[in-house]
């Protein structure tokens, strides 16, 4: 038995109908048409999803919504943070040639729309907001027909500008968990090929209604990144908050260091040829740069005030060179005492008043050199004059001399008092400054702690090494070379720079701007700055903006074209 074909004249199955050539080719263009629409809203899910910008964001939404329906304006509202209105961020119109909000730089001023009465009653005189009450999405033929909502809003408008509005989409966007966070609305769908108005279509309808769906998720992700970095920001500023609780010269240096170091970076950016015409700081990179600027004396919080605001060599809760006063004063009756004592024995013993008045003049010589003892202690006491040998030796002498407090005998100056004012710069012993020093431990101790995302990673290395040296001499790590980042070495020029000129400092004058730049050139000597970063911090005059800015007209006493340069052994 063999398998034949059936002939067409024997009973079987009936052969298919043929289809017409141009039902086929319609077909082709459907799923053609079908494939591209899925293909464009991949791409929109795409797009929306990569968006972190949210003023671009905002305005892609609007942008996709009209592509799809081939509407010629549109406007997006967000609910506001009280949920009691609807506000403006994106408005469109191709006709009219308007672009408002969102990145477009232009604001919109128009009041937002109310979602409630005054009376607290919902309000669903204006399509936007009963959209937002109700979730209904509301297709509209022609507005100036329409019925059940006030349009003289939108009459006006035609009215002043000459534009006819006519069709119109309204369509809620929910997100994730079933809140209503806006409202899109579409004006005036155009036919491709007759560019004429018309109705929206259905298919268009579900097309957008999708969109409207993403759009939600993504710009609810972008408030929620967005949250994230306002936490952290917020974080920031409570603990410089903090800080300025317990010193507000402390939080002032925050404040100028930030700005100072963002001034240089921005133009490192704008450098087209030299040492830097190859780098560019990214959106990211800044912002984990002026992070780090922020955050870079953190750790000053554990740091005692009178350590961090020592203003003379005996301060500690208070100026101890009161107590020394006090003390010298004490011992000045005493001399008083012991000259009035003696007086009495020798008028008693039948003396004579020559003998008296010798006594007398040897006790007032004694009080005056008690006096210039405590003058001069005094002079000590204060940060401005450098102590040379031979002042730490008159300061030891002193220290040496007893007085007697009842049975007890006991020296002029403690032996901490002598350490402290033997000090030869500055107001700080060894100790003292190791305390100061620590707090860059502790900065970075408190940042590692932090969860940075992988973009602000590197903060904590940036504001943990603002007192690195180029030379590894510096702390707490001794990083030196290359293996000092080019954003550490920025803040620390800026960190460096604004403790030399500040004008609030309680221990120190304010320091003139042609003596910082010249201890600012020693330092490069030294390779304790970075060459590159202060020549570029001369040549392009940051400093000189920045003194305009933050210093007294007093401290500036150069030119811009006075400015020191690098010394030529440093550039290298």
């Amino acid at each position: 038995m063999t398998d034949e074909l059936p002939h067409a004249t024997e009973k079987g199955p009936n052969p298919a109908p043929k289809q017409d050539p141009c039902e086929i080719e319609e077909l082709r263009g459907q799923v053609a048409r079908l494939t591209e629409h899925l293909r464009h809203l991949t791409d929109i899910g795409l797009a929306l999803s990569g968006e972190q910008n949210r003023d671009r964001l905002l305005e892609m939404i609007v942008s996709l919504a009209r592509s799809i329906t081939g509407a010629d304006a549109g406007t997006l509202y967000i609910v506001d943070d009280s949920g009691k209105y609807l506000e403006w961020v994106v408005m469109q119109n191709d006709t009219m040639n308007v672009r408002l909000g969102g990145a477009s730089g232009n604001p919109i001023t128009l009041p937002p729309v109310r979602l409630y009465t005054a009376e607290g009653e919902e309000n669903h005189a204006n399509v936007s907001s009963h959209v937002a009450l109700t979730r209904e999405v509301v297709n509209i033929e022609d507005v100036y027909c329409a019925e059940g909502f006030d349009f003289t809003g939108t009459r006006r408008y035609d009215a002043s500008t000459g534009y006819r509005s006519r069709s119109m989409l309204v369509i809620p966007m929910e997100n994730h968990e079933y809140e209503i966070i806006g409202v899109l609305q579409l004006l005036n769908a155009k036919d491709k090929h007759s560019g004429e108005v018309t109705a929206f279509s259905p298919v268009g309808l579900a097309a957008v209604q999708s969109l409207a769906s993403q759009a939600a998720v993504a710009l609810t992700n972008t408030q929620l990144i967005n949250g994230l970095k306002a936490l952290l920001y917020s974080f920031m500023q409570s603990i410089a908050a903090a800080i300025d609780a317990k010193s507000p010269y402390t939080r002032g240096h925050i404040d100028r260091v930030v700005d100072l170091t963002m001034r240089i970076a921005e133009t490192v950016n704008a450098q087209n040829d030299g040492p830097f015409k190859d780098v560019r700081f990214d959106e990211n990179e800044l912002e984990e740069l002026k992070l780090a600027a922020w955050m870079h004396d953190v750790g000053k919080i554990t740091t005692p005030v009178h350590v961090v605001d020592k203003s003379t060599k005996l301060e500690a809760i208070v100026d101890r060179i009161e107590m020394v006063r006090t003390r010298f004063r004490f011992i000045g009756k005493a001399l008083q005492a012991e000259l009035l004592e003696k007086l009495l024995e020798l008028a008693g013993s039948g003396a004579s008043r020559a003998e008296m008045f010798a006594v007398t003049e040897d006790m007032e010589a004694r009080r005056q050199e008690l006096e210039a003892d405590l003058d001069f202690v005094v002079s000590c006491n204060k940060p401005g004059e450098f102590m040379s040998d031979e002042r730490i030796e008159r300061v030891k002498a002193i220290a040496a001399r007893t007085y007697r407090d009842g049975d007890e005998e006991k020296p002029w100056l403690t032996g901490d008092e002598l350490k402290n004012l033997c000090i030869r710069k500055g107001t700080l012993t060894d100790a003292e400054r190791k305390i100061i020093e620590d707090h860059t431990v502790v900065t970075i101790d408190m940042l590692t702690r932090l969860p940075f995302p992988k973009r602000l990673s590197r903060v904590p290395e940036f504001a943990g090494a603002h007192h690195e040296k180029l030379d590894g001499t510096g702390y707490p790590n001794h990083i030196g070379g290359d293996a000092l980042s080019l954003q550490a070495r920025i803040l620390a020029v800026a960190d460096v720079f604004e403790a030399l000129t500040a004008k609030d400092r309680p221990y120190k004058e304010p320091m003139k701007l042609s003596q910082a730049m010249k201890i600012m050139g020693f330092m490069v000597k030294d390779k304790h700055v970075d060459p590159q970063v202060f020549d570029l911090f001369t040549s392009a005059g940051v400093y000189r903006d920045y003194a305009q800015t933050h210093l007294s007209p007093a401290q500036i006493d150069i030119e811009a074209e006075q400015a020191p340069q690098p010394p030529d052994q440093a550039k290298g």
